[in-house]
């Protein structure tokens, strides 16, 4: 090395030397919270500087998105969610119902972007827009071949600002221009839909008896009021005893929850007294949520629907009405999602907003409901003697004849000649849903002998939830060995083709045969000392460490001598055994 060279190198030392003190001197001076970035900043400096292409602002924005999203990712909390600004509004659409556009569910049919159904009172609606319609222009750019999210960006924007769009419908094209609104998606469905206005729900499942029937998709704001309306609509305070609703079936049935404000309200209008929910947090006192007698309902038979896609708010007015005696639940266990979550905008995230778990509700008994993956027992159960599970079969029927009826059709195509909403029996037949029926079953007998009895399966209702869980989970351990198998046996045959390259393995880290239960494990620090003996209780140790920071030493070069170990004559260095 050159004397130029040699005193680069001391010189170099001596700078990075200078540089670590001086850093070591500063961390010391700075507060933790601050400390805790220095890292992050080197190495976004660190690849600014040295990394071999020039950093674009797209990789930038990456990089800064997953340094965001690994600090969340690692709370191991599926609740609590980064949201870029660009993601933002699609976000905030599915949180609260609301959004600017023409209001209409669309889909993709044969390349082209198809109707699905308008939406209540929305500019699509008012414009004739139907079921079925193809859009094949969007301000005269066509839609073959487009992805839906991007005919949706298309089409949504300020509200009072227009789009042009062309509708294709029996071969016919059709002009049109819709002025952009605020759109609100009702979540508060009801039997059917009316004949003489679609717009409208009949929410009354048995004329007879009285019996009104409400599904609740989510937990929208100002969705209480909506489940006011639509039990005043049935006649819950109808003045004439023969038109008075006599019962209520309220379907929270994959409803994921939403405003725990709302589902406070509603829990509330049934309520005369008593707890509905606390929430409690780190940062928060507890706060109580307690019902009051003004403006309750009256007290009516009422049967809440509930399964595993029942969640969080769903979880808290079932529970609450539940356990006040209120209610019976009918269906399956609820999710188990017992966390409250705020939705806070970044001071210095360009628009960017952090869904976070700042709280947990607990159900008037003081339970939480959470599922974990230790977790024998979480959610809201149905009520004993009304636990009625249903099959895949049964489920997709249900699902089809639902997304039919939601629909809103062009006049004269609402209803067709062979239906009888005025027959219960009919409209059970019709609706193809065993749950439903259940709880019809168990208004009606509760109406006709004031007692309320079993329509579901007997037993204790913990032990069958149990036994349906233990089920499913089974069925999904079966259906993982049979991909393993598979998944084998493409290795078997991979390994055949590949011959002797074949047989290196090098996530292996000691042979397969090897018998380790019984055997001792050493932990050693890097210099050596051990710092933790374990004990071996099986053999299945080396599934686990394959994924951990762990790695099979290189073996040296065939005539080349092994380094010494340097703690090798410490006698707390490990032996071979």
């Amino acid at each position: 090395m050159s004397a130029s060279g040699k005193w680069f190198r001391v010189s170099l030392v001596g700078v990075l030397g200078l540089a670590v003190a001086g850093s070591t001197l500063a961390l010391a001076r700075k507060p933790a919270e601050l400390q805790f970035f220095d890292p992050i900043i080197d190495v976004k400096s660190t690849l600014g500087g040295l990394y071999v292409e020039k950093l674009t602002d797209e990789q930038l924005k990456k990089m800064q998105d997953g340094a965001i999203n690994g600090m969340v990712e690692a709370l191991g909390d599926p609740y609590t969610i980064y949201v870029p600004a660009d993601k933002v509004r699609e976000f905030n659409k599915d949180l609260t119902g609301e959004y600017v556009g023409i209001g209409a569910s669309v889909n993709t049919r044969d390349g082209w972007l198809t109707i699905v159904s308008p939406l209540e009172d929305s500019p699509a609606y008012k414009a004739g827009i139907m079921a079925d319609d193809r859009i094949i222009e969007i301000e005269g750019k066509t839609t073959q071949g487009l992805a839906v999210e991007e005919c949706i960006d298309k089409l949504i924007g300020v509200a009072g600002t227009p789009v042009n769009i062309i509708v294709e419908r029996k071969g016919e094209k059709i002009p049109m221009t819709l002025i952009r609104a605020a759109i609100k998606t009702r979540s508060v469905k009801g039997v059917h839909r009316q004949a003489d206005n679609a717009e409208n729900w009949d929410f009354t499942i048995d004329p007879t008896r009285r019996v009104g029937y409400i599904r609740l998709t989510q937990f929208t704001p100002g969705c209480a009021e909506e489940i006011l309306n639509a039990l005043i609509a049935a006649g819950i305070n109808d003045p004439d005893p023969a038109k008075r609703l006599q019962g209520i079936i309220l379907d929270l049935r994959d409803n994921g929850g939403g405003v725990l404000e709302e589902a406070i309200a509603i829990g509330d209008l049934f309520l005369r007294e008593g707890t509905i929910v606390s929430t409690r947090g780190r940062n928060f006192p507890e706060r109580i949520a307690k019902a009051q007698e003004k403006g309750t309902l009256p007290n009516i038979p009422l049967v809440l629907l509930i399964n595993g896609s029942s969640a969080s708010a769903s979880e808290v007015l079932a529970g609450a009405l539940v356990e006040n005696n209120r209610a019976i639940a009918i269906g399956t266990r609820s999710y188990g999602k017992g966390s409250v979550q705020s939705v806070r905008k970044l001071p210095n995230g360009n628009g960017a907003e952090l869904k976070v778990t700042e709280q947990g509700y607990y159900l008037p008994s003081g339970r939480s409901i959470t599922r974990k993956d230790t977790s024998a027992e979480w959610g809201v159960d149905p009520s004993k003697g009304f636990f009625v599970p249903m099959v895949d079969k049964e489920l997709i029927e249900m699902y089809r004849v639902r997304r039919e009826l939601e629909i809103i059709r062009s006049a004269g195509g609402q209803a067709a000649q062979s239906e009888d909403w005025s027959n219960p029996e009919w409209i059970l037949s019709f609706l193809k849903d065993p749950q439903l029926s259940a709880a019809v079953k168990a208004v009606q007998v509760k109406i006709d002998t004031g007692e309320w009895k079993p329509t579901g399966k007997e037993g204790l209702a913990g032990t069958q939830i149990a036994s349906d869980e233990l089920n499913r989970t089974r069925k999904l351990q079966q259906q993982l060995t049979r991909e393993q198998i598979r998944v084998e046996k493409r290795i078997e045959a991979l390994e055949t083709a590949a011959g002797d390259l074949a047989k290196a393995k090098p996530g292996d880290l000691w042979p397969e045969d090897a018998e380790l239960a019984g055997g001792k494990m050493q932990i050693t620090d890097k210099d050596g000392k051990v710092i933790a003996t374990l004990e071996i209780t099986g053999n299945n140790l080396q599934r686990w460490l394959l994924d951990a920071d762990v790695k099979k030493p290189a073996e040296p070069e065939a005539g080349k001598p092994v380094a010494a170990n340097p703690a090798s004559s410490s006698p707390d260095a490990p032996q071979n055994k």
